[in-house]
């Protein structure tokens, strides 16, 4: 029986710290997008107060400059040329690139969740976390003639152990599509694909805000509130459609006790996205700080809505009651999670799992076949294939 999957992601919820994973896989996932509907001038943005000073939005570019996070130096083209430079064929270019940035007698390149830095920083330090191992590896694969790009994957939502806080994961890779078609994704830690929620490609400008909006989750973490509302600023000016940019900045704005401000923050990342549940609960928090009741209940009214209306809510509520060996409770939560998304795989597959424990083998080989049915990746295909023949034969041993 296989366990009950874990979450796992490399960016907080609103916060991206970043990790990747040096896994090269076939590309076979969907992608979103998002625009926005108005625009909000960075220079209009409220002046950080803190500690009798004022912070205005232009000394932001003084204090959290935005570097390069692509350029190459002599030794980096080198390396490209030394592993690259003979080989014709684009697959065998990208093949012979990822082994050569992750192979343990090449550059051996480690993961480490606090490795921050440009592509630069991270080849001479042979160590990285998911988005500047991106960074890396979108411009050593540019420089060998590779068609490679930033890709961001959001991670299924999760849900606090009182099931009262969502907080959604993201995490940044790379993809490469080549001349021929063929997709490839290039990871340092990568996501099992039944947790990845939708993916979209990232510009070089996005990948910049992200690298902003890391820094000041870290200035945050060690309230250093001046730091991290530069580099909040930094990642808004560098790609200003991001709601989860605006939640970070509310943030930093409320814990500066600039509460009109956070609340227009957040107020705009709905504005933006009118699903944003990160936002949705800080104005819940903002609002109970404030004693405005009303309006404190009126958002947790709407982030309770989402969570019962979404099937990965009730995957989590029926994984917890799995870890604890209460697989008819699990069931019951599965059951509302399918009926909420009938064809997804990844459901219908651990639903099937629970039948298996509760001894319903004719069930839970419903249920997997129909996880067959509608599953996508051959990874998936196989393991799902796998857990139906062990049914199978537990059926015919029972009879």
């Amino acid at each position: 029986m296989a366990a009950f999957w874990t979450k796992k992601g490399c960016l907080q919820p609103s916060v991206i710290a970043a990790v990747l994973a040096s896994t090269l896989i076939p590309l076979v996932l969907g992608a979103c997008t998002s625009t926005s509907p108005t625009s909000f001038p960075i220079s209009r943005l409220e002046p950080l107060q803190l500690d009798g000073r004022t912070i205005s939005p232009g000394q932001a570019e003084t204090m959290a400059p935005t570097p390069d996070l692509l350029a190459l130096d002599e030794e980096m083209r080198a390396f490209v040329e030394r592993y690259t430079g003979d080989v014709s064929r684009e697959r065998q270019r990208l093949m012979m690139l990822h082994r050569a940035v992750k192979g343990g007698g090449v550059l051996d390149m480690q993961y480490d969740p606090f490795a921050e830095g440009s592509a630069r920083e991270t080849f001479h330090r042979g160590a990285a976390n998911c988005l500047s191992y991106a960074s890396l590896f979108v411009a050593l694969a540019r420089e060998a003639g590779l068609n490679a790009h930033y890709q961001w994957l959001e991670i299924h939502p999760e849900w606090s152990r009182m099931g009262d806080r969502v907080a959604v994961r993201l995490h940044v890779n790379v993809t490469v599509r080549l001349r021929n078609g063929e997709h490839f994704m290039v990871d340092i830690d990568p996501v099992p694909s039944r947790d990845v929620a939708r993916t979209r490609k990232l510009s070089d400008e996005e990948a910049g805000a992200l690298y902003h909006n890391n820094l000041a989750m870290d200035a945050l973490a060690n309230a250093d509130l001046a730091q991290a509302w530069a580099h909040g600023v930094q990642a808004l000016r560098l790609s200003p459609d991001m709601p989860y940019l605006w939640v970070n900045l509310g943030a930093t704005y409320r814990l500066a006790d600039q509460h009109r401000a956070a609340e227009l923050s957040y107020l705009h990342a709905l504005e933006l996205d009118p699903r944003d549940h990160s936002a949705m609960n800080n104005l819940a928090v903002l609002y109970g700080m404030q004693g405005r009741e009303e309006e404190r209940q009126y958002w947790v009214d709407r982030v309770d809505t989402y969570r019962e209306s979404n099937p990965y809510y009730h995957a989590w509520r029926g994984d917890r009651a799995g870890e604890l060996g209460n697989w008819r409770e699990a069931l019951h939560h599965y059951e509302r999670a399918v009926r909420l998304l009938p064809e997804d795989s990844q459901l219908l597959y651990a639903k099937g799992l629970i039948h298996y424990e509760l001894d319903e083998l004719k069930e839970a080989s419903r249920n997997i076949s129909r996880a067959i049915e509608n599953a996508t990746r051959r990874a998936d295909i196989e393991t799902y294939q796998e857990r139906l023949e062990a049914v199978e034969q537990a059926q015919v041993a029972g009879v």
